[in-house]
């Protein structure tokens, strides 16, 4: 979970600085091959492709034919299994991977997804991007009925319902448990005969179909074929469930069919920008963003910069659309780490500089424009402008090519509780001397819907899930409504 600050106690005068704390933390990413000889070796690319959308842990699940086998990691990608030995003891032909960042249920080894659990018709392991908005409360009417949980992961709950669920196919009873569920969910899974997709009615999160040499892919984005050299087939539809098998490909939509509402912010801020979501090259539709700001909210000043990497297409777009150069004024370190120990206060208020230094040939004497693709806390933006200042910008005009977030998610982005984002307990004017900057302004809600291609947002039937800007939440939040605590179990810690 997000932290209730970007620095907080570790120890009597230590202090841990985590300079993700101030942005919205990345949901999960989930991929999924059917027959694949090198089932393993293809997952674990897909999954480094994807992980901008999890940086906390990652695994995979196989079955060779004969057996189901798993490699849970803490840590990246890249760490967890760029080693040949890894891959090796991960033989199969049907593989499903997950990178992780914990929206429920702490970082530790027994969350790291595919969960796995034996069932009276074999294995089953699943992946899960999003969240469940009552999956704290069939948890606790699962515990109530005598079911052991083994993770405080709400995708643990499918696997109990799954379990359950008296139908006589896999499929059926896959089907079953779904229709228990609310919320936001992409699931790919495997059994011994099967690989198993299913995205939420609404489309809340992505998941595409590919294939490569004949084998078919589910993922959470396209960049993940892209990496491996497939082809995309098409969007997963929203409410549609896919099961592969050696023999058909059965394609079944279980449920009524609604508008859909896909999650905006994988257009603003998730999605990598070289994917195409829901149609739409997510690069583009940043720049577009960018331009539509520069439209609303023109500001007197020399030059452009982004914040990096986040802000930078919406930057090209403001630059190009309002005729102020481009610069990077801001350059981006890559290779921070999420904690670093600070021993003094002093050095403590300049942890932001491990991720961002001031281009001073850029800024000094400038009137500077920065360019964001969102604020939450304030507490980064806040020590960029100051950065700025510092390193001589004459002015700083503080742009956001996306609304004021004003309401908490519960589908999979990890947000602050209302009373700890800035737009909701501030207005504009506070926001502005709050961070500092000369000048403050945020895309209009309408504004965002302009750059999707609409002339506007609908209020009747809205064409996106932005409930952080308008809190218009498009599911039941079963969870929040029965007040089921969240700390619901006491798990372990384990060693590893």
């Amino acid at each position: 979970m997000v932290d209730d600050a970007a620095v907080k106690r570790t120890d009597g005068d230590a202090e841990a600085f985590d300079p993700h704390a101030d942005r919205l933390r990345e949901e999960c990413g989930v991929f999924g091959i059917f027959g694949h000889p090198d089932a393993a070796a293809i997952t674990a690319l897909g999954l480094h492709a994807l992980q901008h959308r999890g940086q906390e842990a990652a695994g995979i699940t196989v079955y060779d034919g004969q057996r189901f086998h798993s490699e849970r990691r803490l840590g990246l990608v890249g760490d967890a299994f760029s080693d040949a030995e890894v891959i090796k003891r991960l033989p199969g032909h049907i593989a499903v991977g997950h990178v992780r960042y914990s929206t429920t249920g702490a970082t530790i080894l027994r969350n790291v997804q595919p969960l796995f659990a034996e069932l009276d018709g074999g294995g089953f392991a699943i992946a899960h991007n999003g969240n469940l908005t009552n999956g704290l409360t069939l948890r606790r009417n699962l515990i109530r009925d005598g079911a052991i949980c083994q993770s405080t992961s709400d995708t643990e709950v499918m696997l109990h319902l799954v379990a359950r669920s008296k139908k006589a196919r896999f499929t059926e009873r896959f089907i079953e448990a779904l229709r228990h569920i609310e919320g936001a969910y992409a699931f790919v899974g495997l059994t011994n005969k099967k690989l198993v997709g299913a995205r939420d009615p609404l489309g809340i999160r992505p998941l595409v179909l590919g294939e490569l040499d004949g084998h078919p892919i589910m993922t959470s984005e396209t960049c993940a074929l892209d990496i491996i050299g497939a082809r995309y087939v098409r969007d997963v539809e929203p409410g549609e469930v896919i099961v592969f098998s050696s023999d058909k490909v059965e394609t079944l939509r279980p449920f009524p069919p609604v508008a859909p509402r896909p999650c905006i912010f994988e257009y603003i801020y998730f999605a990598r920008p070289d994917s195409i979501v829901g149609g739409r090259s997510v690069y583009q539709v940043r720049k577009t963003m960018g331009m539509q700001l520069a439209n609303e909210s023109p500001a007197d000043a020399d030059v452009v910069v982004p914040v990096p990497d986040s802000g930078v297409p919406a930057a090209i777009g403001y630059a190009q659309a309002s005729g102020i150069p481009y610069e990077l004024g801001i350059i981006r370190n890559h290779y921070v780490g999420r904690t670093f120990i600070q021993p003094t206060q002093s050095v403590r208020d300049q942890g932001v500089r491990m991720k961002h230094s001031a281009n001073r040939s850029v800024v000094e004497g400038k009137r500077i424009v920065l360019i964001d693709d969102s604020l939450v806390r304030g507490t980064t933006s806040v020590k960029i402008v100051r950065m700025m200042r510092e390193a001589g910008a004459r002015e700083v005009h503080f742009r956001i090519s996306s609304p004021p977030i004003t309401h908490p998610d519960y589908y999979g982005i990890d947000t602050p509780d209302r009373d700890k984002l800035l737009a909701a307990t501030h207005d504009l004017e506070g926001m502005r001397r709050y961070i500092g900057a000369d000048s403050l302004a945020f895309l209009s809600v309408d504004g965002i819907y302009r750059a999707m291609g609409y002339e506007g947002r609908d209020p009747v039937r809205p064409q996106f899930t932005d409930h952080c800007f308008t809190g218009d939440y498009p599911t039941q939040l079963t969870d929040r409504a029965t007040e089921v605590p969240t700390r619901q179990l006491s798990l372990l810690a384990e060693a590893s």
